[in-house]
């Protein structure tokens, strides 16, 4: 691969990454070789492409559209060099998954260890956020979501648990002092742990009992960030603070040690397990390509 192009993937690296540290991790490079990469390219240019502090790094507004252009050519560049990862007798390369943290918590364990070990010379790297994204945009080769935040034109197939369900507890220490609701209404007089979205907004807590679904925006002393701050929320139900609506996986370990005590189970509400989501493209990475046959191959 020649210079030039060399330095074009550096570039999308670090903007990929939003720096040249963690663009370095994902390439496998130095980031002292992508930023040189990078001051090459500007000085060959004649224009800056990214801004620099020592906080951050972002593209300029030439950058952006450089690397809005570069993403689909580059991409098609990957492919047709990783054809050649078809002749090999083991696939090779980083597969890059972009998934909610429920799924790294209670899909993907299960999976990774083997299919690792099936493929050694594949390195797999999780990228764990709640937020709906697009997954190609991030740098990623595919998405596990549920079938409510799937992006369209997206090949889909299932992977893990094909019914999961919500299950909303507390310590019987916190029931035995206020009570044990009957229905999910008199959640509204409980002290309830609540988690957000990135974008700010507060999912309400749903529940679902003899086709009757009602949704219920309850109050409480603890709001978490979903993904990072949920075992904290987890956490803080056990010792007592208030109620916790959480996947029942999650919650299970807590369940069967007395720590949590089950309420309003019959409004538990069931729903489909996740997929996993990828381009719908002719050539697939090889990684990529060892992955969705490895989840098939477990249905």
């Amino acid at each position: 691969m020649n210079n030039q192009l060399q330095d074009l993937f550096a570039f999308l690296a670090v903007v990929r990454a939003g720096g040249f540290r963690d663009g370095a991790r994902a390439s496998g490079t130095s980031a002292s070789s992508l930023s040189e990469a990078v001051r090459r390219l500007e000085s060959r240019l004649g224009v800056r492409l990214l801004h620099r502090t020592t906080r951050s790094v972002t593209p300029t507004e030439a950058g952006a559209r450089l690397a809005e252009r570069l993403l689909p050519a580059l991409g098609e560049v990957e492919a047709a060099l990783d054809i050649v990862n078809s002749f090999r007798d083991r696939p090779t390369g980083t597969l890059r998954l972009n998934v909610p943290a429920s799924v790294a918590r209670l899909t993907l364990p299960p999976i990774i260890t083997p299919f690792l070990a099936t493929y050694p010379e594949i390195k797999l790297e999780v990228i764990v956020e709640d937020s709906f994204v697009d997954v190609l945009a991030a740098g990623c080769d595919a998405g596990i979501r549920y079938d409510e935040r799937l992006e369209q034109d997206m090949i889909a197939i299932p992977i893990g648990p094909r019914r999961q369900r919500f299950a909303t507890a507390a310590a019987p220490a916190y029931l035995d002092a206020h009570g044990r609701p009957a229905h999910p209404r008199e959640l509204l007089q409980h002290a309830c742990l609540r988690g957000q979205f990135n974008s700010g907004s507060i999912p309400p807590w749903e529940f679902e009992c003899d086709g009757e679904v009602i949704r219920v925006d309850p109050d409480g002393p603890l709001l978490v960030r979903l993904g990072a701050g949920v075992d904290l929320k987890v956490d803080a139900a056990v010792s007592g603070l208030g109620i916790v609506h959480l996947f029942e996986e999650w919650l299970q370990p807590h369940l069967d040690s007395g720590a949590l005590e089950p309420i309003l189970q019959p409004w538990w509400q069931t729903f489909s397990g996740p997929y996993l989501y990828y381009p719908g493209r002719r050539h697939l990475p090889a990684p990529l390509r060892a992955f969705v046959d490895f989840v098939r191959s477990l249905a």
